[in-house]
């Protein structure tokens, strides 16, 4: 599709989602479900995810939101998130997918976590979530929108929770007084690092 015609997200309201994470997929159509935009995941497309060679969220947000631009073109949105760990000098920060080894592979991920943080006193456990959501018209946009979101919590010393993804059974939400896991999904939906992010986007988009 030649660039001077690539649809206006205002127009058609349809946003390509570049992300094959599932738990992401979820947490983003709820958000979005709630305005006039029809999110299209990027499998629907047959896009693979990309390599994320990024050293910040928002590198690899923009690397995944250009390349689902280049191959449906469609406007494209992408989310790059993480936890950061004081005690670990932000670690895993933009590794947080695949700490263990294994991309998505989160028991693995969330064991690493805790072996990790077995020494770290209770005062030293602190931890933020980090997301950073990146909207692009087309493969060529000079100017994306990047929104992003943080959520403050604790790390715990067991999984507890039965709800969301990735590093959610450790993370505790000290507003609510229990892990991110144990939230209820339209609440973690609406007080969350990705649902911060998006809410800014959405903003903007308007």
């Amino acid at each position: 599709m030649p660039k001077n015609i690539v649809p206006n997200i205002i127009e058609s309201g349809k946003i390509v989602l570049a992300s094959g994470n599932s738990g992401k997929l979820r947490e983003v159509q709820a958000v979005l479900d709630q305005q006039r935009f029809t999110l299209i995941k990027q499998s629907e497309f047959d896009v693979p995810d990309v390599p994320e060679t990024g050293s910040t969220f928002v590198e690899n947000a923009i690397i995944k939101a250009r390349h689902a631009a280049q191959l449906t073109g469609l406007p494209t949105l992408a989310d790059d998130s993480g936890i950061e760990v004081d005690a670990l000098q932000g670690a895993p920060g933009v590794y947080s997918a695949r700490y263990a080894g294994e991309h998505g592979a989160d028991d693995a991920n969330n064991t690493k976590l805790l072996n990790e943080m077995k020494n770290v006193a209770e005062e030293q456990r602190t931890a933020r979530f980090q997301c950073v959501i990146v909207y692009m018209r087309h493969a060529e946009d000079p100017m994306p929108l990047i929104c992003e979101g943080s959520w403050e919590g604790i790390i715990l010393h067991d999984l507890t929770g039965p709800n969301g993804f990735g590093y959610d059974p450790l993370f505790f939400v000290p507003t609510h007084g229990c892990s991110s896991a144990e939230l209820d999904p339209a609440e973690k939906n609406r007080i969350s690092h990705r649902a911060l992010a998006l809410q800014k986007l959405i903003s903007k988009l308007q």
